[in-house]
């Protein structure tokens, strides 16, 4: 590892489901003191995914443990939230974001959540897995055929190494 700089944000992306064990909770938890003591400050969360909730319990259970580090939320509505909303959507986290445009972005906003994730990173901790292929969808409910969709954690691991990010990938630990 080692190669962080100060003041660094690293952000978790991952399948919806994962295979969770305690030797992937070990190995998180190893990633995540790791970026801590070289110097990352600020984990970045998206939500929806098992992945994201695990890494998200570790790094909460660091923090209370007297960890110098902030768990901020990336969203993907409430652009503009009144301050009722906000504190609801802060909830566990020390901030919220809502990233530019992500809102408007309809079916995309996972996809451009995620982009404005790894951009915010210096590091993009990710679960996963090549192989893996979501349901079959058809285009429309009038569709007769069907068709593969592209995985969105497929989509950001790609944008992740498009943009020279460090990846950690936990589903090959």
């Amino acid at each position: 590892m080692g190669d962080f700089t100060m003041e660094s944000a690293a952000c978790f992306i991952g399948h919806r489901k994962i295979n969770n064990t305690s030797e992937l909770q070990e190995n998180i938890k190893k990633i995540i003191i790791e970026l801590i003591e070289a110097g990352t400050k600020n984990f970045i969360f998206g939500d929806h995914s098992t992945f994201n909730s695990l890494c998200y319990k570790i790094v909460t259970e660091l923090k209370e443990n007297g960890a110098e580090i902030n768990r901020i939320h990336f969203r993907k509505d409430y652009e503009e939230p009144n301050d009722y909303t906000m504190e609801l959507l802060m909830s566990g986290y020390e901030d919220s974001v809502c990233p530019k445009g992500v809102s408007k972005a309809g079916a995309a906003s996972y996809v451009e959540r995620n982009q404005a994730m790894i951009r915010e990173s210096d590091t993009c901790v990710f679960y996963y897995n090549e192989e893996y292929k979501p349901s079959r969808r058809k285009q429309s409910k009038s569709s007769i055929s069907d068709y593969q969709p592209k995985s969105g954690t497929a989509a950001a691991y790609e944008f992740a190494m498009r943009e020279n990010k460090k990846i950690i990938n936990m589903y090959l630990k």
